[in-house]
């Protein structure tokens, strides 16, 4: 397997040190991934927080799998200005947007097998003109997917997917549809079974009010939009459940009978995973024609340059690509020539 591309993140936050932290821990074992970074901003971070990592500047990701048991092997991507921890600069919002490009990119042609993203502060993207809700979108945009991306959170405790994703709660109701319910859990099916190996996945759909609406009485969209998608969902064979009150459906028994959460919004879908299993929480893109996951956090600037960020969900997103990129080359290979 070739190496995964893993992207910066915003240069203030926690991103640089959990990249060296997961390389001292992946460092014998693999995956093997390539950091697209600043060489001399890792290498001063981690001299700062005393961790003992070479970094390795490299001139493609194949010399990657050369260094990486010696060395944390990186893909120039100059900064503007030196980063402050805890103090995101919009100066290095290019590098930033540069280091997601060229990662993308390099999967796009083959010379990664995938890309796992460090978190970025989107407020400062904003301010150098990003014209994207986040990652998922830029990605979406890159990769030509745009409007079938899919957002996934999967720990091994639990996996959801919000319908709608970055858009203010009021905008969420209102952008709600039976179509986008239907693709959201379509796109889902195929990638448990796909990329998963789970051969019959079984979804559960939220509700969106209290109580699953209570027969109208707390709301009619689970009767007039959230019903007829799982009557559509039926009908093509998918095995699908609820409208789940939302408020019940993420107890261990519960979660017992389904393999993922189809959420309405964004919260109602992160709180529970991030309450239940932060640490190996990782975010996962499906609907891409690269493999793409990130750790469920953010950049905790709180916390940068302190020397205890725990790099447990960016481990999990790493090895997570790497499974999701091993499952793909094992189906093409059973497939056999010109059935892929």
């Amino acid at each position: 397997m070739k190496p995964l591309a893993l992207t910066m993140g915003d240069p203030a936050g926690i991103g640089g040190e959990l990249t060296l932290r997961t390389w001292l821990r992946l460092r014998e074992t693999g995956p093997v991934f390539v950091a697209l970074d600043d060489p001399a901003r890792l290498e001063r971070l981690a001299r700062d927080m005393g961790l003992a990592v070479p970094v390795r500047t490299v001139a493609d990701p194949a010399e990657a799998m050369e260094v990486f048991t010696t060395a944390l092997p990186v893909l120039p991507v100059p900064l503007a200005v030196p980063p402050v921890p805890g103090n995101p600069n919009k100066a290095n919002a290019l590098a930033v947007v540069g280091s997601i490009e060229q990662a993308t990119k390099l999967a796009l042609a083959g010379a990664v097998s995938g890309v796992v993203t460090n978190p970025i502060n989107k407020a400062a993207l904003y301010q150098a003109g990003f014209a994207y809700p986040g990652h998922t979108e830029f990605l979406a945009a890159l990769t030509g997917a745009t409007g079938r991306q899919i957002m996934m959170l999967a720990s091994p405790m639990l996996r959801v997917v919000p319908v709608t994703v970055h858009a203010s709660l009021r905008d969420s109701i209102a952008m709600l549809t039976t179509e986008m319910i239907v693709a959201a859990a379509r796109t889902t099916a195929a990638a448990l079974r796909r990329d998963f190996g789970i051969a019959s996945p079984r979804l559960a759909i939220a509700g969106l009010n209290p109580h699953a609406g209570e027969q109208g009485a707390l709301g009619t969209e689970e009767m007039t939009l959230i019903q007829p998608a799982i009557d559509t969902l039926r009908a093509e064979g998918i095995d699908v459940s609820g409208p789940w009150p939302p408020d019940t459906m993420f107890t261990a028994p519960a979660r017992g009978r389904y393999d993922v959460a189809i959420c309405m919004y964004h919260d109602q879908a992160l709180i529970p995973l991030k309450t239940l299993d932060m640490d190996h929480g990782v975010n996962v893109t499906l609907g891409l024609p690269i493999v793409r996951t990130s750790p469920d956090h953010g950049t905790a600037f709180d916390i940068a340059g302190k020397g205890v960020a725990d790099p447990a969900s960016l481990i999990a997103a790493i090895e997570l690509a790497a499974m999701l990129v091993r499952s793909s080359c094992q189906k093409n290979e059973a497939a056999g020539p010109g059935m892929q």
